[in-house]
């Protein structure tokens, strides 16, 4: 690190010295666990940093660290850390069985929900993200009876080969900005997907259409995030999002939005802001306040084409007691309108005072945001595609930033310079206060020359 400037540096070994159990830890899991993580997405250099607890807006690591939590577990804890509502529901429910090897009698109850809040006809349940956008692919396949699928350059939909292709390829991977690359996010990738699978780029329509024109009827389904949130949060136009439904409906391709993040954003999810209404929407993360569940859910000719000897769907803990009761009180008790809109007002508190605090620090930067997630690029250039990320993001400055801040008792966002901070609806004033004095600390080290360094790695 010695080329880091003196302040910075600093900030680094303060850091080590905070976390060195994380350290120890690390060093007892490698030899039994690969890089000591169980998701790549959590390895970090020069170790990863364990956690103990979670309570409210705070998060403990294993040195006894306390920290304001805006990483909630990348999104997933909008309604915090067991929340007091969801943990006596939970506690409840243990006592009389997680599972039951039967459908449970309650599941009608969430679907309601869902179907009430959401603007969907039918769901069916899964556990998790990959699951869901997996089986709802399987379902425009099935209700198409065509194979290729449309996804976008830098976008993630969970770890299954045919939506592990380009993902995050490095600048040289990338392709051309009209017609990106198909890169597989790493060795194992089934050769398979490759074929099956066309990249757009993000916000292009024209990309879209060029790709649908040289395959006029072998297309089953795009699929996007309708907010693109493995770049930070990238906001397409709504023009961009009108004119993907207008082209499905002309070639007679499913729309799917990945709503595993954005369905806990705003109350009502993406289509409250952009007035478009796909034909498949899957969500996950923070509709069961921290439990597994995951929902595939949509129009009813299609969802209609499940079923015994029909698409198949199916897992053991598919619609569990335990997810089902949490996704119950979530949705109903804790994720409320209300309660929605103040993550909102205080999340737009924290985008102002980043704006005004690293203008006024001299620090070149962008801050983009959705409802109640936001990030910051240290870029000069406004963020739009994965190539614009590539080309203008500070890594660099992003790692300053992010030490930085967990030094002063902040986890500002994911540890991962493409990701987002979240408010939830246990974050106070005062919390979003000491995250304002926080950045004021931090700001100036930012303005120092930091040395960048290229996303070069693949996933």
């Amino acid at each position: 690190m010695s080329s880091l400037p003196e302040t910075v540096e600093k900030e680094f070994n303060i850091f080590f010295k905070k976390t060195k159990t994380s350290k120890e830890i690390y060093e007892k899991t490698k030899p039994l666990i690969p890089f000591g993580v169980c998701s790549n997405y959590r390895s970090l250099e020069p170790y990863p940093i364990y956690f103990k607890a979670g309570r409210g807006s705070r998060l403990y690591d294993a040195d006894g660290n306390e920290y304001i939590d805006y990483n909630l577990a990348f999104g997933v804890l909008v309604a915090g850390h067991m929340h007091p509502k969801l943990t006596e529901v939970v506690e409840e429910r243990i006592k009389n069985g997680v599972i039951l090897g039967f459908e449970y009698e309650k599941i009608f109850i969430l679907a309601e929900l869902l179907k009430k809040r959401f603007n969907i006809d039918m769901v069916r349940f899964s556990s998790t993200g990959l699951e869901a956008t997996l089986h709802a692919l399987r379902l425009a396949r099935g209700y198409t009876q065509r194979n290729k699928i449309i996804k976008f350059l830098g976008m993630y939909h969970g770890s299954h080969d045919f939506m592990l292709v380009s993902t995050k390829p490095n600048i040289y991977a990338a392709g051309h900005v009209k017609r990106p690359a198909k890169v597989p996010s790493g060795p194992g990738v089934s050769k398979a997907a490759l074929s099956e699978i066309l990249i757009a780029q993000y916000g292009d329509l024209e990309s879209v259409e060029m790709l649908l024109r040289e395959n006029p009827d072998d297309v089953a389904a795009v699929i996007l995030e309708p907010v693109a949130m493995n770049i930070g949060v990238v906001v397409p136009s709504k023009e961009f999002m009108k004119g993907l439904r207008r082209l499905c409906d002309e070639y007679g391709v499913i729309l799917v939005f990945d709503e595993v993040k954005t369905s806990g954003k705003l109350y009502h999810g993406a289509e409250e802001f952009f007035g478009v209404k796909p034909d498949l929407k899957v969500m996950a993360k923070a509709i069961a306040g921290g439990f597994p569940l995951s929902v595939i859910a949509g129009k009813k000719e299609i969802m209609e084409n499940y079923g015994p000897g029909l698409v198949p769907h199916a897992g053991t803990f598919n619609s569990n007691p335990l997810s089902i009761d949490a996704g119950i009180v979530t949705l109903s008790e804790i994720l409320t309108r209300e309660a929605m809109d103040r993550t909102i007002k205080y999340n737009m508190e924290l985008v102002k005072a980043y704006e005004d605090i690293l203008s006024d620090a001299g620090v070149e930067h962008h801050v983009a945001y959705f409802g109640n997630s936001a990030t910051v690029f240290f870029s000069e250039k406004e963020i739009r595609t994965w190539h614009d990320f590539l080309r203008y993001q500070h890594v660099g400055k992003w790692w300053a930033y992010f030490v930085a801040m967990m030094n002063r008792g902040i986890v500002p966002t994911a540890p991962g310079y493409d990701e987002q901070w979240t408010v939830s609806v246990q974050h106070t004033e005062e919390d979003i206060q000491k995250t304002i004095d926080a950045l004021n600390d931090v700001a100036p080290l930012l303005a120092e020359k930091i040395p960048d360094f290229k996303i070069i790695e693949a996933f």
